[in-house]
């Protein structure tokens, strides 16, 4: 048992950690000179990080016009915008969809509005790993309005076929919100392509951005009513707030450190390409799991994920305990627990819980190599006679 001089992270699928030296850099400049903001100062010494974000992640996502993007303080912030706002148009008692998939994100918002009387819930459920499309039509109904669903999977790896969902959906007549956490910077993404109404991302993820900024795209802006309403620098004279987009959904200051920390990410990700990251991840994910298989007692619940996330189990240890060894014994920074998914555990180890590695495009092989034989290890030291609970 050696453990290594300097933290393997892999955490990566809560937040992306180490970040590019050029997105420490743009957080450095946006605190260095004053803040530059149309509407909101005279000055001009500041770069437009704004814009420069806005037309980053347009271009990344393929998502036109780039106005059509809203900056927010997270995922789970955009979530409830999105949810909130379209619901606030469409009566009380209105049926929606979601899966047995979804992050608390989306399960949390619904479960309350369900409570309060204001909508109709079903949660579908997924077969290894996917929800499918004709279980998503077998459940529409006359007054089904609307679907929230994740794009990726942050327990099982497993990435939802939106495109073939948003056809069926909109055959139906019926709004679409997809939770992009997971999925933003990690594989190719063609919103102008893709069947969706809004598109939900966070920057701390995939983005290689810092906590704090997030965001979300919208097809049709008059679909989603603004549930915040202040300030946004343009028609101060109005006392409502502005129809036009960005400014119907951004009220209040933005995040400049975070806006100029997401900018320079997605440029960071640009300039390898997507679909490198995408086969780097593909290949350490899947050698991951090959060493991992290589043990009886290990239990890994997607061996054939389309992002860079693994989650398993190893008989005769809880999962808060191997959590603990990995970081103790070998300096292995990883994630145990429901990882906000409730439903994805219920369905797949009783509710327990599970060890969740998070590759990035900064992890290693050498890195890979070394948590993989330490999870051998300990799997090999374990009693199977424990439940993993």
């Amino acid at each position: 048992m050696i453990k290594n001089p300097s933290p393997i992270y892999l955490n990566n699928a809560a937040t992306t950690w180490p970040k590019p030296p050029e997105v420490l850099e743009a957080v450095r400049q946006s605190l260095a000179l004053p803040v530059f903001g149309s509407g909101r100062t005279t000055g001009s010494q500041g770069e437009d990080y704004i814009t420069l974000a806005r037309e980053a992640v347009a271009n990344l996502l393929s998502a036109s016009p780039p106005e059509h993007v809203a900056f927010t303080l997270n995922a789970t912030d955009s979530l409830n915008i999105l949810i909130q706002g379209f619901l606030a148009g469409c009566g009380t008692g209105c049926h929606v969809l979601t899966t047995e998939l979804e992050h608390n994100s989306v399960l949390r918002p619904l479960y309350e509005l369900e409570r309060q009387g204001r909508i109709r819930l079903t949660v579908l459920p997924f077969d290894d790993g996917a929800v499918r499309p004709e279980v998503v039509e077998a459940a529409i109904t006359p007054d089904t309005r609307l679907m929230v669903m994740t794009h990726g999977s942050n327990v099982l790896g497993s990435v939802q076929d939106v495109s073939r969902i948003g056809d069926i959906l909109h055959e139906h007549g019926v709004y679409f919100i997809v939770d992009g956490a997971q999925t933003a910077g990690h594989i190719p993404i063609d919103l102008g392509a893709l069947p969706i109404d809004a598109y939900a991302f966070t920057g701390h993820k995939g983005l290689l951005g810092i906590p704090g900024i997030g965001g979300f795209y919208l097809r049709d802006p008059e679909r989603v009513a603004p549930i915040r309403y202040g300030g946004t620098g343009t028609d101060s004279s109005s006392l409502f707030q502005p129809r036009e987009m960005p400014e119907r959904f951004e009220t209040g200051t933005h995040n400049h450190p975070g806006l100029a920390a997401l900018a320079a990410g997605v440029n960071y990700i640009a300039s390898i390409g997507v679909e490198a990251i995408a086969e780097k991840a593909e290949r350490q994910t899947a050698f991951f799991i090959g060493e991992l298989k290589r043990e009886s007692n290990i239990t890994v619940y997607n061996e054939h994920p389309a992002l860079p996330i693994i989650s398993f189990n190893v008989r005769g240890l809880k999962n808060d305990d191997v959590g603990f060894i990995l970081a103790r014994a070998y300096g292995i920074v990883a994630r145990t627990g429901l990882h906000c998914a409730p439903l994805v555990h219920q369905a797949i180890d009783g509710g327990a819980g599970s060890v969740r590695f998070g590759l990035s495009w900064f992890t290693t092989d050498e890195e890979c190599r070394f948590a993989a034989k330490a999870v051998r290890e300990i799997a090999q030291n374990a009693d199977s006679s424990v439940d993993p609970a």
